[in-house]
Parts: C-alpha cells; structure tokens; sequence
C-alpha cells in the first residue's frame, strides 16, 4: 500500500484545504522552473514533476518550464569520443559540441519533457531560443578568475542580449505549458549554448514572474559546514563565493538567483528536485524544501 492509500479521506481533504490560500495568492502569476539534475533521470521524480506542473497549471498558475541535459549531453559526447569540458561551471562548446548540446537539448530532452506533462494531462509545448527568435544572444567571452584582466573564450557559449515574450504569453494564454530548451541564436543565425540557470533567470525577470524556482541535487545553498541555509541575502552570497564555499556548477544558479531576485522577481527558491513533488510542497505548502533567496 503507497503512503497515499493509507491517508483517511478527511486529511486528504484537510491536505488540499491548506493548499487553498496558496491557490489564491497565486493564481495566474507566472512561475519559472529550470528543471535539471536527478529530477530529470529519474523515472519517478520525473513522474512526479510532470504531474505538479499540470496540477499548477490547473489550479491556475502559468507555470513555464526551462531544462538543462548536462549529463545526456555527456553521454552522448562519450558515445562520440569526446569528453566535456567546463570552466567555472560553464561548458566549453566547440562547433561539434553545439551540434549535440542542439540534438540532446532541442531534440531528444525537450520532447521527452513535453511528452512526459502530455501524459499527464497537460498542454505541453516544446521550444528553443531560436523559435520565433524568441532568444537572442551573442558570445559570451567570460572573465578569469585568476586575472579578472583577462577574458577566455569557450567557444559557441551565448549570453542573453535580449527575450522576446510575445510567444510564451500567446503560449500561456491557450492554456500551453511552455518547455524551453537553452539555446540561443545570434544576429547571423549562429546557435548558441546558453546556461539554463542563466536562461531561466533572465526569463523570470522578463516575464515579471512572481517565482522562480531551480530544481538542484542539493538540500539548497549549503554553509561550510554543510547546513542548509533557508534564507539567505546578496550580501551573504558574496561572502560565499569569495571564500570558495559556493563554486563550480552552483555558480551560474546562484548568479541567475541573484539577479532575478534584484530585478523584480518576487521570490527564487534553489529547491532540492530529489524530494518527491519538491515543486507541490515549495509552492502550495508551508513546508519549504530548499532556500529562499531574498532581494536585499
């Protein structure tokens, strides 16, 4: 019998009356979702987040989805003979790595995830920055750490010069769940990768989202000694980043974080996406599964 089962019907009832104010307070706002890490391989977290995101599309939210693939991309890399490689948490892309990071993210991922919500009653669509140039973007050459003077460069890597949201509200407003794949295009149609974190950041701040949510395979931002930090200000996340205890793949999430929460996004949660309906219980409930970024 699943835990499900042996509820009485009066606290499953009880269960879904909490959720009420939730419901309310939250209804047709936009929610951002970057979807990445054990949430994404998993068959059974990917049950689950298919089935809370078409629960919060059916209650009334417009929940919007944005997905990595990191380890897919490496698997097929591997399959290839070739081995990925990151700087600072950023994958470095040659014109060979673009062409798996296009099939894994804008093929294969991306419409597995739209046919896993499809299943589940939802109306998913799948997209890249590319349709309808809806993703603008140009290289992105990122400073050395050692010697901030210097800048490297890590190929067909995008940053965002610009979002058009004209799609994704024609989207929302036919009751569609939009699945967005990270790839960007520049101005003579070069594809770009392009962090999901950074990509899901930039577009909670253009859709003015009242959350944006990154699903990781942590508890959330973690102290030195390993505790969970459940809030946490800008100020502090300095801290962290100078003295080393935030680095590598965490980085671009906590940019992203940062810069969504200083330019008008209500509230960014860095959840952990290896609790069952992780999303349901940070949204809908009192009990948070993660860390709230706050804006100042």
């Amino acid at each position: 019998m699943s835990d499900l089962e042996s509820l009485s019907p009066t606290l499953k009832a009880n269960v879904l009356a909490e959720a009420l104010p939730y419901i309310k307070r939250f209804f047709d706002k936009t929610i951002v979702i970057k979807y990445g890490g054990n949430a994404m391989t998993d068959a059974k977290l990917k049950d689950c987040f298919a089935r809370d995101v078409v629960l919060l599309k059916l209650v009334g939210l417009n929940p919007v989805v944005v997905h990595g693939g990191g380890p897919q991309i490496d698997d097929l890399l591997k399959r290839i003979g070739k081995q990925g490689q990151f700087i600072q948490g950023m994958r470095v892309t040659d014109q060979e790595t673009m062409d798996v990071v296009e099939m894994v993210l804008g093929g294969h991922v991306n419409k597995e995830i739209v046919n896993l919500i499809n299943r589940h009653g939802g109306k998913a669509v799948g997209l890249t920055g590319q349709d309808g140039n809806f993703i603008r973007a140009r290289k992105l050459l990122m400073p050395n750490k050692d010697k901030p003077e210097e800048m490297i460069d890590i190929g067909l890597v995008g940053e965002i010069t610009s979002i058009d949201p004209t799609i994704i509200s024609f989207l929302d407003s036919g009751d569609f769940i939009p699945v967005i794949a990270p790839i960007g295009v520049g101005a003579e149609g070069e594809t770009y990768n392009i962090n999901a974190d950074v990509v899901a950041g930039k577009l909670a701040e253009i859709l003015k989202a009242e959350k944006l949510v990154l699903l990781t395979n942590t508890p959330g931002v973690l102290d030195k000694e390993g505790k969970l930090l459940t809030g946490i200000t800008p100020r502090e996340i300095d801290a962290m980043v100078a003295d080393g205890t935030l680095s590598g793949g965490m980085l671009p999430k906590i940019h992203s974080a940062l810069e969504a929460a200083r330019n008008g996004v209500r509230s960014v949660h860095i959840i952990d996406g290896r609790v069952e309906h992780c999303l349901l219980l940070e949204i809908l409930t009192d009990h948070g599964v993660g860390t709230m970024i706050k804006s100042h």
